[in-house]
């Protein structure tokens, strides 16, 4: 028991880290356009995510996928630029003519390349064989998706609160959000190391 609560808090800590903040950006990102009644579809979104994020260290474990770290860390911010630009764009436009299909496919690849950033780490956590990596890895995914739940309320209380008390429409957080994270992210790829080569 108590080792599940090891991998399970390695998830949580690896979302919830301020210092490796681009997790937490994605998620901004992800449920800035949303308010509490669209909850199932963020749940569904956040669970994608999460899938997406498993599979990739899975096939990073069994060695199924290989991919030079500074690749994986240039997508990342990469991922939460095109989710902030997409809202930025589409603000205040009606969420029901969007595909969730296509919402869906997107926030899954997000996912993989999200997990193949944590995957080298991921692998030197574990050892023993790869049928004995599949429980630690199940218990690391359920802190993740807590920790993702926590981030999602966390933002759907603040948007609450600025388009309740402060007025904000709903259309303006969008963009002011959007426009925040679209700041703090294009400094990480500019300073990418994959411009180095």
């Amino acid at each position: 028991m108590s080792e599940f609560w090891i991998y399970f808090e390695i998830g949580l800590r690896h979302v919830l880290d301020l210092f490796a903040y681009d997790h937490v950006l994605f998620l901004i990102a992800l449920t800035v356009p949303y308010a509490f009644k669209d909850w199932k579809r963020l749940l569904l979104l956040v669970s994608i995510f999460t899938i997406g994020h498993t599979l990739a260290l899975l096939l990073s474990v069994f060695g199924v996928i290989i991919i030079k770290g500074n690749l994986v860390e240039f997508l990342i911010p990469i991922t939460i630029l095109i989710v902030a630009f997409f809202h930025l764009f589409t603000a205040g436009k009606s969420s029901k003519k969007e595909s969730i299909s296509v919402i869906v496919f997107v926030t899954l690849f997000f996912g993989i390349i999200h997990g193949l950033g944590f995957a080298s780490y991921f692998k030197s956590l574990l050892g023993g064989s790869p049928q004995s990596k599949l429980l630690p890895l199940s218990e690391f995914a359920l802190g993740i998706e807590a920790a993702q739940i926590v981030v999602v309320f966390v933002v759907l209380i603040l948007s609450y609160i600025v388009q309740t008390f402060f007025r904000f429409s709903k259309r303006d957080w969008t963009l002011v959000m959007s426009s925040f994270i679209i700041g703090v992210v294009l400094p990480m790829i500019v300073e990418s190391e994959i411009w180095n080569r």
